[in-house]
């Protein structure tokens, strides 16, 4: 299978949220190095910057204004390989864990908010800290925000859940997340300090997100319906048909009293799945039994 059809394969399938959002992380990062491998050889790599800044968020507020889909663009953007490999990596570790037991559209939510409240600081900061003023017009590009914001909602809905780390051994997630934030305060101090208060506006994301949809209030709820309404754009309704009459068949009492339509068997019905997600807001992952665990695993199979 050729890496086009691998890629068309990815996004064609429901409820592959976290691949999609590595492969657009991937392409836009393929794009642009093949991009500047043009312009260099053909002597106009003088372009380049006017095409990164189509990507890239400015902390000056004249130049976002001019340019206000990188308040996102730049949460998709990556200009080194090591930048890219790690947030992918962490992407890719705790996004499996967020989408397990949130599903993906509240791990598209957190992402995409996280991106968003990263952005939301970067530029607060620049903007009304005087010790930061000096830097207006300083750019950022990355997905850190939005990984360190999936981080933080992972660690504060599953606290106890453990990882196995090379060369350290089992660690809870939540001393993970303590490290992330701790290194982003000590970064901005560093060569980097817009891109580590940005880290910081994600993980403030991650743990208020969290903790709302506990108290039953989903503040992904407006980006879900952003979503909805592109997919209907861009899924066109199927065709009408016309069938010949079937002959009646029985129909067993509970049927005809409009009683839902059984799952295949082992399969748990939605209403199931909907209650063991509301369990775990309310009490998190440890309060569900094994049998429910056990319906969670097998819906996120399907």
């Amino acid at each position: 299978m050729s890496i086009v059809q691998d890629i068309r394969t990815a996004f064609n399938r429901r409820d592959n949220a976290l691949i999609q959002l590595i492969w657009l992380n991937v392409l836009v990062f393929a794009g642009l190095i093949l991009l500047k491998f043009i312009l260099k050889f053909s002597s106009a790599i003088g372009y380049y910057p006017l095409v990164i800044s189509q990507f890239q968020i400015s902390s000056a507020f004249p130049v976002l204004i001019r340019h206000p889909w990188t308040i996102l663009t730049y949460a998709f953007t990556h200009e080194e390989f090591f930048h890219i490999l790690f947030n992918m990596l962490n992407l890719y570790w705790f996004g499996q864990l967020v989408r397990e037991y949130l599903g993906d559209r509240r791990l598209v939510s957190i992402y995409i908010l996280g991106a968003l409240a990263g952005a939301a600081v970067f530029l607060l900061t620049y903007n009304f800290v005087p010790a930061f003023q000096d830097g207006v017009g300083t750019p950022m590009v990355g997905a850190s925000a939005a990984v360190t914001a999936i981080i933080v909602a992972g660690a504060t809905l599953l606290p106890d859940y453990t990882f196995m780390l090379i060369l350290i051994g089992p660690v809870k997630i939540k001393w993970i997340a303590a490290v992330v934030v701790l290194i982003s305060l000590a970064g901005v101090n560093g060569g980097n300090p817009g891109g580590e208060i940005a880290h910081l506006g994600g993980a403030l994301l991650g743990f208020v997100f969290i903790k709302q949809l506990q108290a039953g209030r989903d503040l992904g709820r407006p980006v879900q319906a952003v979503g909805n309404f592109f997919s209907n754009l861009t899924h066109r309704q199927p065709a009408m048909r016309v069938s010949t009459p079937r002959r009646a068949e029985p129909v067993a009492a509970a049927s005809a009293s409009g009683a839902k339509k059984p799952a295949p068997a082992g399969q748990p019905l939605q209403d199931e799945i909907d209650t063991i997600l509301d369990k775990i807001s309310r009490s998190g992952y440890e309060s569900l039994s094994k049998e429910e665990k056990q319906k969670l695993f097998r819906a996120s199979q399907q």
